[in-house]
């Protein structure tokens, strides 16, 4: 009867937590990739901005250069969008992993508890042995 419960061990954590975990953790690297193409397109645009600051001639030093490169973002409406959906899937992916690290914990209480369960039978066993039943 216990070697029937070690070998049905995984299943008894419920397959569909393992199912859940892969897929929170799924969402996690979904979220990551779309942050990744957020934070290239920004890139871009930053660097468009630097390119027109720097080859500005009316501009003398650092600081105008800094100011223009401001300007340029600050009236670029696609790296406004860009910056806002930047902090929304910054916000997604703390919210993915926080649930992917819920899922994880269950699972963990999940597994204790099935080993509590098997040294109860264990310890219950040997003592019906020891009493001779």
């Amino acid at each position: 009867m216990l070697t029937k419960q070690l070998n049905h061990y995984p299943a008894a954590l419920g397959a569909a937590l393992v199912e859940d975990i892969a897929q929170a953790a799924q969402r996690v690297n979904e979220v990551d990739s779309q942050l990744m193409a957020v934070q290239l397109q920004i890139n871009r645009f930053e660097g468009n901005a630097d390119r027109a600051a720097a080859f500005d001639m009316d501009l003398k030093n650092d600081a105008q250069r800094k100011a223009r490169r401001f300007e340029v973002l600050l009236v670029n409406q696609e790296y406004q969008k860009a910056m806002d959906t930047l902090i929304q899937l910054t916000t997604e992916k703390a919210n993915a992993v926080a649930h992917l690290e819920y899922l994880r914990n269950l699972f963990s209480v999940a597994k204790l508890e099935a080993r509590l369960t098997i040294a109860q039978q264990l310890t219950d066993f040997e003592s019906h042995e020891l009493v001779g039943l």
